[in-house]
């Protein structure tokens, strides 16, 4: 049997999904200058598939573009390769067009190097569920756990390295089933092109291994949850680390502490970007190691923002480092959109000259309705994903609440856990 290679293009929308069209491999050289042909309302695709809102009806064009830099190219022995690019979303002009979410970021990270000449460094650590071990005995953190997983990890990791994706850590986590896989962190954009490569990558091998892994928030109502935590830091014009300073209160230099101000005061807001599914917010409840309040703390991981620890004796090293972890995200959010939203709310603390609240925190919202009315309220949002594209991006998502309405809890994490 003959067989043709294909090569996929896509981009990571508004639902947290990696969606594109593909084509035959030998049409490569023209389509990484013309792309591929869009309908605008594919930007709409609900979670579960469907359009439920859409600002474009059927008329329109935009082209999605392969960049060059993303390609990732996996051979599987008995299987089709994994291959495929991230792409850029641009108007039939050339143009940038305003709802690609890799768009949307680049403005995000062109308006921090304005206004601070410094570059971000990043890097998602992501938990998921593998169905490859079984459910039962429980044993987090156990090498007996991290040894029922098999191949996987091994074929994970060397998958990401063949890439250019950097493993950091692969281990067994705290809930049955559970694992987590950590990069090393990367500059701008690419450290978002990472994290949607590494969930693309955890769901290649897991299918070559008649597995499926689910980055969905959280299993079951009374489960452990997934989360998708962003570590981050800042890197001047000499790519010297510059968010530690010994001297400051918890070694986070002024900068960085007005920056993290301004994520602590936007974080409600910032919800609806960085944990936008009804489910999300079955994970954001007491007691489950996951945060309830915009709170900031020094080495715990029950902060809503935490300042993560340093090793050794060496002042260099501890400003290599030094970083900051957000951990109020899921895998239902967009890489592009959650980093993005991080960076505009530390923009604004920055401008604003915001202090770190140590007390008096506000609490997060119970739910993905109350997220979407807080950051429809807030009046500097919309200049975080654009003037056209929050308005509908509120519609988008009311509309995934009213398809959902009518569930218990424990159907609407069966139907979320089914597609992330």
């Amino acid at each position: 049997m003959q067989r043709e290679q294909i090569v996929f293009v896509g981009t990571c929308d508004l639902s947290g999904h990696f969606r594109g069209k593909s084509f035959p491999a030998a049409d490569l050289a023209a389509r990484l200058r013309r792309g591929v042909g869009l309908a605008p309302a594919n930007i709409f695709l609900s979670a579960t598939g469907p359009i439920q809102e859409t600002l474009f009806g059927t008329q329109g064009e935009v082209f999605l573009i392969p960049d060059p830099a993303t390609r990732v190219f996996v051979p599987f022995d008995g299987s089709a390769a994994e291959y495929f690019y991230i792409g850029d979303i641009r108007t039939a002009e050339g143009a940038p067009w305003a709802f690609c979410p890799r768009q949307i970021l680049r403005r995000a990270l062109d308006r921090l190097v304005q206004e601070t000449g410094l570059r971000l460094l990043a890097t998602f650590e992501q938990e998921f569920t593998y169905s490859g071990v079984p459910a039962l005995p429980w044993q987090p953190y156990a090498l007996e756990g991290y040894r029922r997983q098999g191949p996987y990890g091994e074929a994970l990791l060397a998958a990401m390295r063949q890439v250019g994706v950097i493993p950091d850590s692969f281990l067994c986590e705290y809930g049955m089933q559970q694992f987590e896989v950590t990069t090393t962190p990367c500059i701008g954009i690419q450290a978002a092109d990472q994290a949607v490569i590494t969930r693309e990558l955890a769901q290649a091998v897991a299918f070559r291994l008649g597995h499926r892994v689910s980055f969905a928030p959280i299993p079951a109502p009374d489960g452990v949850g997934n989360g998708t935590h962003i570590h981050f830091s800042f890197l001047d014009v000499n790519d010297q680390p510059v968010l530690y300073d010994q001297k400051q209160r918890w070694c986070l230099s002024s900068l960085g502490s007005r920056f993290v101000a301004g994520i602590q005061h936007h974080l409600p807001a910032l919800c609806a970007i960085s944990t936008p599914s009804v489910a999300s917010y079955y994970r954001l409840r007491p007691h489950r190691w996951a945060p309830v309040h915009s709170d900031v703390g020094v080495w715990d991981r029950g902060t809503a923002v935490r300042i993560c620890a340093v090793s050794g004796d060496d002042p260099a090293q501890h400003a290599r480092q030094f970083n900051v972890e957000f951990r109020v995200a899921d895998a239902t959010a967009s890489p592009y959109l959650a980093l993005a939203g991080l960076i505009q709310a530390g923009l604004d603390g920055i401008r604003q000259a915001r202090e770190i609240r140590l007390t008096g925190s506000s609490a997060l919202p119970t739910s993905l309705s109350a997220a979407l009315d807080l950051i429809e309220a807030s009046d500097v949002a919309a200049d975080w994903l654009g003037a056209d594209v929050l308005p509908a991006y509120l519609r988008f998502k009311r509309a995934e609440i009213r398809g959902m309405e009518g569930l218990d809890e424990t159907e609407v994490c069966r139907r979320y856990t089914e597609v992330y």
